[in-house]
């Protein structure tokens, strides 16, 4: 069974001023020391570690809350062990499941999500549903063009991680019609230089294409490349050529595979080389585009050559010399749409013509703003403190837009905040209010009540933009805050059904422009 590439065509980003592409060489630059990371390689819906590909996939509950998804087995001899078991949600009033992986906050991730629907809900059509990753929608999963060519289907992307966790997250949307699910995932640290030039705070890499030209039908992945790229092989009409000499992949920023300048495609001795590659039609958008050259002649003093690179009649780098040690060029804002071209133009001296022996190309995606760090804080001191809360506060709270928290509403602005907690008529929270309630300070509406919280009525002084407060049949107990009827947009307090002690403050009952029940 094999795992076909699976296109991941849903953002666009605006175009902006077009750039040159760059080269460079990392002598002189290394990477800065940072603590011990690890990759991570989950056999979702497994209570077992299997071993697939050369790497130990292991059992996904140490990764996942459980509660709110099931697990299935593929009824099928013919597949990989790392797709023979999944994890879905079958509920849609659980809207959302995340996967949590340690992360060095900073750090560099490839993410491989891969996806084998193998009828296991006795359907018909695997599921469409949405992917998150680090709270931003990676893209829309859907598998039955690979399910129906018996494929499974991956989806790859390039991320930095905000915080030291990394999310990778299923949800239900319109269009969902059946059980979210997910086979296996990779979690793949990358090296600083990797990649390098890409602004990781406003962007991810959603992989395109990734190639190695003239390879003959040998998919290229680990531990050849031991970040588990799959590079696959790409044959046009140009003539094919073997490399003469051999090429130390660290020296390159994005440390390809040795063998992906085994072969190259080339073309004769004062011609022009044209590709069509990527080799299908993209959307518009900016992409990250780098391309992997090498002088195939073994090494001497003349094996080199001179090239001006253009895609789609733009240039995209000139007089570009090209070794028998290698060179990489890439640009990280390139404008696509649709068909390309390359087109590699010898200098009129060059004995020999172009070459080119791999490609990748991304499809940036722009991140969205997560929510601000002090209001994630006190949601996590909230998910610690009440229990039974719904099944989907994980993840960011607010982002993606249209995936907040059951419950929450968010404003989204320079900064996102939590506006609004709304979990009345629960009847199952249990649990009591955190102090740090009062650090969410563009909190307008708080509505807990129909529910069996106990203990007392944190400070709340400081929402100074709170206008309502729904406390009421609850198990609440000790004095009503005196400093509630300080705060200045306060309009509306529903305490009844408590246990309180005390008097109503006189701040509080004085206030005429507040309804007050209790």
């Amino acid at each position: 069974m094999s795992i076909s590439v699976f296109l991941l065509w849903l953002v666009s980003v605006p175009l902006l001023v077009q750039g040159n592409a760059i080269i460079r060489s990392v002598a002189g630059r290394h990477a800065q020391p940072k603590p011990q990371v690890k990759d991570y390689f989950v056999n979702c819906g497994s209570n077992e570690d299997v071993d697939s590909w050369e790497l130990k996939y292991l059992a996904d509950d140490a990764f996942i809350s459980p509660q709110g998804t099931k697990t299935a087995r593929i009824n099928q001899t013919d597949v990989l062990p790392i797709l023979s078991t999944l994890r879905y949600i079958p509920d849609k009033t659980t809207k959302k499941k995340c996967y949590k992986f340690q992360a060095l906050k900073g750090g560099k991730y490839l993410v491989k999500s891969i996806f084998y629907y193998g009828n296991f809900d006795g359907g018909t059509n695997p599921p469409v549903f949405d992917l998150i990753i680090e709270g931003t929608k990676w893209s829309t999963v859907n598998t039955t063009q690979d399910y129906l060519n018996g494929l499974a289907s991956f989806y790859e992307i390039i991320v930095m991680a905000r915080d030291e966790k990394l999310s990778v997250c299923l949800a239900w949307n319109d269009h969902t019609v059946s059980s979210p699910f997910i086979s296996a995932l990779q979690v793949h640290s990358l090296n600083d230089l990797m990649y390098d030039g890409t602004n990781f705070d406003k962007y991810a890499l959603m992989t395109v294409a990734r190639h190695s030209f003239a390879a003959h039908g040998e998919t290229i992945g680990f531990p050849d490349d031991k970040f588990g790229r799959y590079w696959y092989p790409f044959i046009d009409n140009n003539p094919v050529v073997s490399s003469h000499s051999n090429v130390t992949p660290s020296v390159f920023f994005n440390n390809p595979p040795a063998k992906i300048f085994q072969t190259a495609i080339t073309t004769d001795r004062g011609k022009s080389l044209q590709v069509m590659w990527p080799p299908y039609s993209v959307p518009a958008s900016r992409y990250y585009i780098a391309l992997y050259l090498q002088d195939s002649r073994a090494p001497s003093p003349y094996s080199w050559g001179v090239f001006d690179i253009q895609i789609n009649g733009e240039t995209f780098y000139r007089q570009l010399n090209v070794t028998t040690s290698g060179a990489m060029v890439f640009s990280t804002f390139w404008p696509l749409n649709g068909t390309t071209t390359i087109t590699l133009t010898p200098r009129s001296d060059i004995p020999v013509g172009p070459l080119i022996n791999a490609a990748e190309a991304f499809q940036l995606l722009a991140l969205e703003e997560k929510t601000a760090a002090r209001d994630v804080i006190v949601m996590d001191d909230i998910a610690r403190s009440i229990q039974h809360l719904p099944l989907d506060w994980e993840g960011d709270p607010c982002v993606p837009r249209g995936n907040a928290w059951t419950g929450v509403t968010c404003r989204h602005r320079l900064t996102t905040h939590i506006v609004s907690l709304n979990l009345t008529g629960l009847g199952v929270l249990t649990g009591t209010l955190p102090k740090s309630l009062s650090n969410l300070s563009a909190l307008h509406h708080l509505w807990l009540g129909g529910n069996s919280l106990t203990g007392s009525i944190p400070d709340l002084s400081p929402l100074m933009a709170l206008e309502t407060l729904h406390l009421e049949n609850n198990q609440f107990e000790g004095p009503i805050p005196e400093s509630l009827g300080h705060l200045p947009k306060l309009r509306e307090v529903f305490l009844q059904n408590n246990k309180f002690t005390g008097d109503i403050p006189a701040s509080l009952k004085n206030r005429r422009d507040i309804l007050l029940k209790f």
